[in-house]
């Protein structure tokens, strides 16, 4: 799906109005612009380079799903276009290409993928130095997205960089959606029974830690709790209801490994 939907935003509002992108999507609209190399040929070769770079620094399967959406993409980009999107007003080709991008590489990322390119850079990034995704892609397009002024004109250019600002924004937000988790600390005297609500209403595991007071030096349970987005609205009305009285400490964090607690 992410692939089919990033292809859709390149063969039908990106290239139909002669507007640029990042990185080696960008270099495979310049070569079509200028030497009417096929798009698809000219990601396949690149990105299968960049992938190779991707084995050193990224897990098997990271690489692995990436190159399956790179070849994926590869032959959506082959697909015959219908219809594709003219107007005069390309800013709207550009706003809709943009979102459509960020959509699809939150449903690779989400996949455990990439579509190779400057997200192969972006997650080495987000792995090393704890960049968002978006963030890190956007800044590696950029430096591929400039340049490209020389061949689509300073007019597209400009519309790219819009392009490539949305799709990093889209591409943050999709994953603070549906990636992220909720945290949630409760300090009660009824943490047990809180615990068993959660854990009966919600099916989740809940994990009790052992706290100290520092002033009063009594000893005491601290609950922790992380949940999904979706989940969320639940939580605090099942706290509240067994201990209105409870301190609850919420925090929204970007991403869980085995994300199923232990029971201590």
């Amino acid at each position: 799906m992410g692939a089919m939907v990033y292809a859709l935003a390149i063969n039908y509002f990106l290239i139909p109005n002669r507007i640029g992108e990042g990185g080696v999507t960008g270099l495979t609209a310049l070569g079509y612009y200028t030497l009417r190399i096929p798009p698809a040929l000219t990601n396949f070769v690149l990105n299968g380079i960049l992938i190779l770079v991707g084995f050193k620094f990224l897990k098997r399967e990271t690489v692995f799903y990436s190159l399956w959406a790179v070849l994926w993409i590869s032959i959506f980009l082959r697909v015959p276009v219908f219809l594709p999107f003219h107007t005069s007003q390309t800013i709207i080709a550009a706003i809709t290409g943009g979102t459509l991008m960020g959509i699809s590489m939150g449903l690779i990322f989400r996949a455990k993928g990439t579509i190779a390119g400057s997200t192969i850079l972006a997650k080495i990034v987000n792995r090393y130095l704890g960049i968002r995704n978006g963030s890190a892609m956007l800044f590696f397009d950029l430096t591929v997205a400039i340049p490209s002024g020389f061949v689509i004109g300073f007019q597209n250019m400009l519309l790219t960089v819009l392009e490539l600002y949305i799709s990093a924004v889209v591409l943050n937000k999709y994953l603070d959606a549906f990636g992220a988790k909720r945290s949630v600390l409760v300090l009660s005297k009824k943490n047990q029974a809180i615990g068993e609500a959660l854990s009966d209403n919600l099916g989740q595991g809940v994990t009790m830690l052992k706290a100290t007071g520092f002033y009063s030096q009594q000893d005491m349970d601290a609950l922790f709790y992380v949940c999904s987005n979706r989940d969320w609205t639940a939580v605090m009305p099942i706290i509240m209801s067994v201990d209105p009285e409870a301190l609850v400490v919420t925090d929204q964090i970007r991403s869980v490994r085995g994300f199923r607690l232990p029971d201590l």
